[in-house]
């Protein structure tokens, strides 16, 4: 699908941040990281523990994800489960290549494959 017809893509959002909002608020960690292509959002996945991405896309009605992982470029609607192509959006598109895979470092549990989803 062309990314002129992608409703709710707002390819000038700005990121949340570097990290999950949620998860930073609380203590949490995370697998991967998605943006909310509407408003920035940055959220975990739905393999990490508090699936904050889905859970902000579903509360707030912005249906459209994207990768917020560096070398990722997809767009992904939680509502028809499809991939899109879509614009460049404003920077930065991932989180900096020096924070730690699954983040953060110091709140990632040893045992943390057995926690993904």
């Amino acid at each position: 699908m062309a990314d002129q017809q992608i409703p709710g893509l707002d390819p000038t959002a700005t990121p949340s941040g570097t990290g999950c909002v949620e998860c930073l608020a609380n203590a949490g960690w995370w697998f991967h990281l998605r943006r909310c292509a509407a408003c920035g959002h940055i959220g975990c996945c739905d393999s990490s523990p508090g699936q904050h991405g889905t859970q902000h896309a579903r509360e707030a009605g912005h249906p459209l994800l994207t990768s917020f992982e560096p070398g990722e470029d997809w767009f992904w609607n939680i509502e028809t489960d499809q991939y899109y192509e879509g614009p460049e959006l404003t920077p930065p598109t991932a989180h900096p290549a020096s924070q730690s895979t699954p983040g953060p470092q110091d709140k990632v549990p040893a045992d943390w494959e057995q926690k993904l989803h």
